[in-house]
């Protein structure tokens, strides 16, 4: 399990090995061995005890996390016949058995395995088809391990479904993936599925000291720290990085140190980060500018840089709301982290992270890199001495902000000449509508038109009643080519005055009201209870 970082190294065969790559030679030979994936081998562990082992397996995650890795090991706990040759099926294969031992250098005929990457056709699967017809020869179970099954054809996805769904009984298939999105659901409703988890830093620190140990050479123990965040939960990348990191300090004549590993991996200097962190906090611009030439000077990229400045602020923040530390960190780094967890206010910090992050974005996409990290960081110097909204709204209720300068009034814009034709009031506009016989427009005006205000040449009209683009912009048009004039139509979200219809039926239903009220009319009603109030026809046409 997690708890156990043994590596477990196959036997070396007799003879002369050629040098094989860290990330091949300690791949994990047994489920103890295997870091960070508890859950799945506890899962795996509980089917075996109670014989209840699915027929296909879909193992997915990020690269180097130990998927393929993972099949392997399933192949084995499903062939091992232990050292007496008398075994069973076990999460804990003995290793020593021929079984073992072939699947482990890669060589058992009942073992195979497919890339799918360059095994994509119908033709390749209908190979597996009709070979997993026949028993295995000397293997409990016949074993498919598909690598990148995402990359198998709909043609070859669709020709393996049968055989998936109702495979023989010595048939069991293991595939891997790092783009289960890619994989058809009707593949993944016939597969038991297994997430492989991105490798927390810690454990593949820990794991990298073994390896360091076990190789024979020294490391410090930041440079496993710097090299298991750069490898984001990849054991394959760690080791590959550590592998670089062991032929480097041995042509230096010495250990893998913090220093070498940055320079390595072109990763800022941690204290010359928080060294410009602070400039930006105090707002010295020219400061934090020649900071980040030095960086750039000395070969870091800009968009390292950036990315520092963001785990910095990310890390501020982590200890302000009181998450424990993270012992991979310098000492001293925990303490400055400290200090400005205790001056930095949480607006603050969203908005620095908010501004670095809009930053890497700028620089990754940059023709210029350096010149838009500069940029970057100017506007969040501007940016970290403004004080935060919640604290300017108490510098004004404690009346502590300093008085604005007396400034001359400017005068306003001389009102336009008003031509003969422009109307007092809206209503006079709906009224100059139906004159220049705009009926559509008007109809459209009387019923959707709520006022907000009404200043000629401006009108403004309420969102609550949306009017389409095409008739504010036709009323403008006919406004000014009737006054001579250019007028502005706004939308503002604000209550309106009621529509001109609306107002025509609150002025009916008070005349009817009133008639009602009338002792006349009311002994009519009584007379004639199916009767209605009606208003005469105008004389001139109905637009409504």
């Amino acid at each position: 399990m997690a708890e156990s970082l043994d590596l477990e190294t196959p036997p070396p065969a007799a003879g002369a090995q050629p040098y094989r790559v860290l990330a091949r030679k300690y791949r994990p030979q047994s489920f103890k061995a295997l870091i960070g994936q508890d859950a799945m081998v506890q899962t795996l562990a509980n089917a075996i005890r109670r014989d209840r082992i699915a027929h296909a397996f879909l193992l997915t995650g990020v690269r180097g996390v130990g998927k393929t890795s993972t099949a392997r090991l399933i192949a084995k706990a499903l062939n091992c016949v232990g050292p007496d040759g008398q075994g069973g099926p076990t999460i804990d294969p003995c290793g020593v058995c021929e079984p073992c031992r072939a699947i482990a250098e890669g060589r058992h005929i009942d073992v195979i395995e497919m890339d799918a990457a360059s095994h994509t056709g119908i033709d390749d699967v209908r190979e597996i088809i009709e070979a997993s017809r026949y028993a295995a020869v000397s293997a409990r179970y016949k074993i498919y391990i598909v690598d990148e099954v995402h990359m198998l054809s709909k043609a070859a996805f669709n020709g393996l479904l049968k055989t998936l769904e109702e495979p023989p009984a010595h048939v069991k298939f293991l595939f891997a993936t790092t783009e289960v999105n890619k994989v058809p659901v009707t593949v993944l409703s016939r597969c038991q599925r297994f997430d492989l988890r991105r490798i927390p830093a810690t454990l593949l620190a820990e794991h990298f000291a073994r390896v360091v140990e076990a190789e024979g050479a020294q490391a410090e123990p930041e440079a496993l720290a710097l090299i298991a965040r750069a490898a984001e939960g990849s054991a394959r990348d760690g080791l590959s990085i550590l592998d670089q990191a062991i032929a480097h300090a041995d042509l230096a004549g010495g250990g893998v140190s913090a220093d070498a590993v940055r320079e390595m991996l072109g990763l800022s200097d941690r204290s010359a980060v928080r060294d410009l962190l602070g400039l930006v906090l105090a707002g010295d611009a020219p400061g934090a500018l020649a900071a980040l030439r030095r960086q750039y000077d000395l070969g870091v990229d800009p968009l390292g840089v950036i990315r520092a400045l963001l785990e910095a602020v990310h890390g501020v923040t982590q200890v302000k709301v009181g998450a424990p530390d993270d012992m991979a960190q310098p000492a001293e780094e925990r303490g400055a982290y400290r200090d400005w967890a205790d001056k930095l206010s949480f607006p603050l910090l969203h908005r620095l992270w908010q501004l670095f992050l809009k930053g890497h974005e700028e620089v990754q996409r940059a023709a210029l890199p350096i010149e838009t990290a500069e940029m970057a960081l100017l506007r969040a110097i501007h940016a970290s001495t403004l004080p935060d909204p919640g604290e300017l709204a108490r510098r004004l209720a404690s009346g502590t902000m300093p008085a604005p300068a007396a400034v001359a009034p400017v005068p306003p814009p001389a009102p336009p000449s008003p031509a003969d034709r422009v109307p007092s009031e809206f209503a006079g506009v709906l009224a100059l509508l139906d004159e220049l016989n705009k009926l559509e427009l008007l109809v459209r005006l009387k019923r959707g038109a709520s006022l907000v205000s009404y200043a000629p040449p401006e009108i403004v009209l309420s969102g609550a009643r949306p009017l389409s683009t095409d008739t504010l912009t036709e009323l403008a048009a006919v406004l000014r080519e009737a006054t001579g004039m250019p007028w502005k139509i706004a939308v503002a979200d604000a209550p309106g005055a009621p529509t001109m219809f609306e107002a025509e039926q609150d002025a009916v239903q008070a005349r009817h009201d009133a008639a009602r009220a009338h002792p006349i009319v009311a002994a009519a009603f009584e007379a004639f209870p199916e009767a209605e109030l009606i208003d005469p026809k105008p004389a001139k046409r109905s637009i409504t």
